[in-house]
């Protein structure tokens, strides 16, 4: 018979999941489209499960805060799905089921966890954490009818050309993002519907111009996937501070998008170095970070690979 492995266990179990950007495609993943995300070591969330006789949860005691100045700063659980693909993964080692819990179910348990929360999201962050590195996702509605789950592709890294992060101290809330914008896609809002196809579209276009390494084309897509987003949302809806992070590379001839639904912007520097310093330089004007993109590869074992049947 086996022995719980609660019983047995004597030693920290950790693990580390990464943030995510949406590189193409967002935020289709919620309307039935495309993306391509990939992870990145900049930042992430780290959990760490240990044996004890209680249910204790233990923040840490620098970085998850238990105070807070304002109720704005209290807003939003922006790494809540890194918090939770991290414990899932603990979890998955503790109970020693990694290879029975398919790969490709593993994002809708993150996302299921934190919909218990209230939160508003989709899968593509959750995949791009479970799976770790490149990866192109098609969330159709015939494989979400049929399989529950999308069809995710890992992509080489090496793919993506040298990117760069601007971000504030105080991103916006991703629940007010995507309201009201979905309810007009539920109610069949014509505009809605065809901006959100185009949307996805951006994302099969890309992966085709990552593989060709056409890297003017990249920066069209990106640029028009921000576009779209800004005609179906509005200004208001996105924030004056977002959209600055936007415009600030584009005046640099950068291209410019949300990362996901505000707070930070993925930008691609197509002259290189020169056009990066200038950037440098805005960025500090306005008062906002800029930091070069650390690919954070895939992760996954051969467990998970096993879990893919």
């Amino acid at each position: 018979m086996d022995q719980d492995p609660r019983s047995t266990a004597t030693a920290a179990i950790e693990h580390r999941s990464f943030a995510r950007i949406g590189f193409l495609g967002n935020p289709s993943d919620v309307y039935l489209g495309r993306t391509i995300s990939f992870t990145i070591g900049n930042f992430w969330a780290s959990v760490k499960l240990e044996p004890s006789e209680h249910m204790i949860i233990k923040p840490h005691p620098f970085h998850d805060l238990v105070q807070f100045t304002s109720f704005d700063h209290l807003t939003g659980l922006s790494g809540s799905s890194a918090i939770v693909s991290a414990a899932l993964s603990c979890l998955l080692d503790f109970y020693n089921v990694r290879h029975l819990i398919k790969l490709q179910v593993r994002p809708n348990l993150v996302l299921n966890a934190e919909k218990e929360l209230g939160i508003v999201a989709g899968l593509q962050d959750r995949v791009a954490q479970v799976y770790g590195g490149l990866v192109h996702m098609d969330f159709s509605k015939e494989h979400m009818d049929k399989l529950g789950h999308g069809i995710y592709t890992p992509m080489d890294i090496t793919l993506l050309p040298p990117l760069h992060l601007i971000y504030a101290q105080n991103p916006s809330d991703s629940g007010k993002v995507h309201s009201r914008v979905r309810q007009r896609w539920l109610d069949g809002d014509e505009l809605i519907i065809k901006s959100m196809e185009e949307v996805g579209n951006l994302a099969e276009q890309g992966r085709t111009a990552l593989l060709k390494k056409d890297h003017p084309k990249l920066l069209e897509l990106m640029n028009r996937n921000f576009d779209l987003r800004r005609k179906m949302f509005g200004d208001e809806c996105l924030g004056a501070m977002n959209i600055e992070m936007v415009e600030i590379a584009r005046r640099v001839g950068a291209a410019s998008k949300f990362t996901g639904s505000g707070g930070a912007v993925v930008v691609f520097c197509p002259d290189g170095p020169s056009q990066v310093k200038l950037l440098e330089e805005e960025c500090r004007k306005s008062g906002f970070i800029l930091e070069p993109v650390k690919i954070a590869p895939s992760c996954l074992n051969d467990s998970d690979i096993q879990s893919l049947g």
